[in-house]
């Protein structure tokens, strides 16, 4: 491996110091805003649609993405970004069906949705699975890679110390702030990670000699989206069968990213949200994945592909510049870190101690709230050395999801979409995913029985558990209206909104800026193919 000087200047220093101080002051002056469970959980459902947006994106890309996405540029090429531009689809998905019916449903957590579409199990399921994936994956997975990079400045810093300072420093004003700080924090920090990024992009261009010469000296099969079924990385087949399940558990279900929406103040905010997360991952390819090709031609021999972004920044960053990049790595970080902190936080609150104690007020709730979400600190810091021991940190992160969440995908989809689904069903779908997921993480990841692609296991599972919900509900009784009034999407909903459309301008329609979002990104996808 080449040797590379992860050094900082004072002014680089002084730079990130002053990040540090300008975050933590900004969450917790809006701390003293949050008196209520609605205002610390929701922020008062008063968002409005550029905030939430920003931190929408803020918050999924975090540093598991920053590093994740430019090491799986080096070392498998720019397929990963299949990842990204399915996002966008999924995004406008969730708010032509999804964002009216839970919105309607009035509820501070997507468990909370199922329980009253199902029954309490399907409920505590959900909330358990999603507390898990928070912990091992969302928050320790951000707090590994952020170490990662300070680890190569302060070498002798034991890895467990740098993750507990980035750890507390995330935590702070999300204790104490809610989702309202988080939400203003992110808007500041999503800019900033965009400007990071664009300016590692330009560097990186300008050093490799420019566009023409990534295309021309990086290998064409690394230059595609398109990959054969029998590659190891990302086979063509779950491009279109294991992303979109996963990608829908986390655009559409997962309690840090829809517990923005929820805080919207209406319907429009919400979708136009959504759609402004969706434009802002667009250029994700070219300012996020591609400098990990350039860096294939600047650093061929690197010992892990999850060191190509911190080379990017201090091997080719002039002082100060290098010290705002940094800040906006350590911006997605805080992001990440806040949103599922404060998810996780609502979930044991408002699913578990709640409907078990009533009688709690509601400043009683949020002391909860703020005690759970030191908690859950603690758990990631100590979860998070230990994903040094995976080959790709995105690997890592994907992987886990395959197998744990195509059941909350099928509960989510036929609660929605199909009215005769019941609890039945709902049991049925929960155990069958649950029996085959173990038996396939056994034979594929513990045993080596069979090998299966983690996006190919995805749709078994999912196509298991749909199966079990549809014979389960069939089997049993059919809900009554009042079982799932309000909660179902229909096409009258769709031919009610058209008319209230029809009266307003074009640039606020939310179908128009679908289309044309979709035609953006379609576009892009077919020039990379």
């Amino acid at each position: 491996m080449q040797d590379f000087s992860f050094n900082l200047s004072t002014l680089d220093i002084s730079v990130i110091c002053i990040y540090f101080v300008v975050v933590v002051a900004a969450g917790m002056l809006l701390a003293g805003k949050s008196e209520n469970t609605e205002e610390y959980f929701l922020a008062g459902r008063k968002m409005t649609w550029p905030l939430i947006g920003f931190s929408l994106i803020a918050s999924q890309i975090s540093t598991t993405s920053m590093v994740g996405l430019a090491g799986d540029a080096y070392a498998v090429g720019i397929s990963i970004y299949s990842y990204e531009w399915m996002a966008v689809v999924l995004l406008v998905i969730f708010a032509i069906f999804i964002i009216p019916i839970i919105l309607r449903a009035q509820i501070y957590t997507m468990p909370e949705f199922l329980e009253k579409r199902f029954c309490h199990i399907s409920r505590t399921y959900f909330a358990t699975i999603t507390l898990f994936l928070n912990i091992v994956i969302d928050t320790a997975g951000s707090l590994f890679a952020g170490a990662l990079v300070i680890n190569l400045v302060f070498p002798d810093v034991p890895l467990w110390q740098s993750i507990a300072i980035l750890a507390f420093f995330a935590g702070l004003y999300t204790v104490f702030g809610g989702l309202r700080a988080v939400i203003f924090t992110d808007v500041f920090q999503a800019v900033l990670l965009f400007g990071a990024s664009i300016v590692i992009t330009i560097f990186a261009y300008d050093k490799v000699g420019g566009w023409d010469a990534i295309m021309a000296g990086v290998p064409a099969e690394k230059m595609s989206l398109y990959r054969p079924m029998d590659d190891k990385a990302l086979p063509w087949l779950g491009i279109f069968t294991g992303i979109p399940i996963l990608g829908f558990y986390f655009w559409c279900t997962n309690q840090f990213m829809v517990q923005r929406i929820l805080s919207a103040k209406d319907i429009h905010h919400a979708r136009w949200a959504s759609l402004l997360a969706g434009l802002l991952k667009v250029p994700m390819i070219f300012i996020m994945i591609l400098p990990g090709s350039a860096a294939i031609l600047l650093y061929p021999a690197l010992d892990r592909p999850d060191l190509v972004f911190p080379v990017l920044m201090f091997d080719l960053l002039p002082a100060g510049i290098l010290g705002l990049v940094m800040a906006g790595f350590l911006a997605a970080l805080m992001s990440q870190i806040d949103s599922t902190l404060n998810a996780a936080s609502t979930i044991i609150t408002m699913d578990f101690v709640r409907p078990h104690r009533p009688k709690l007020t509601s400043k009683q709730l949020l002391v909860v709230g703020r005690v759970v979400t030191v908690i859950f600190m603690l758990l990631a810091v100590a979860w998070a050395p230990q994903i040094e021991k995976f080959p790709s940190l995105f690997r890592y992160l994907q992987n886990v999801l395959a197998y744990a969440v195509p059941p909350v995908v099928v509960l989510f989809l036929g609660g929605i979409l199909w009215k005769r689904g019941n609890a039945t069903g709902a049991k049925a779908c929960i155990a069958a995913g649950i029996a085959v997921a173990i038996a396939m993480f056994v034979a594929i990841e513990i045993m080596g029985i069979m090998s299966l692609h983690f996006l190919l296991v995805a749709p078994i599972i999912l196509a298991v558990s749909l199966v079990a919900f549809v014979a389960g509900s069939l089997a049993s009784p059919a809900p009554s209206p009042e079982q799932y009034a309000d909660m179902i999407w229909t096409p009258k909903l769709w031919q009610k909104e058209t008319a209230e459309l029809a009266a307003k301008p074009a640039w606020t329609n939310y179908r128009f800026l679908s289309v044309a979002l979709l035609t953006l990104q379609i576009s892009i996808v077919v020039y990379f193919w």
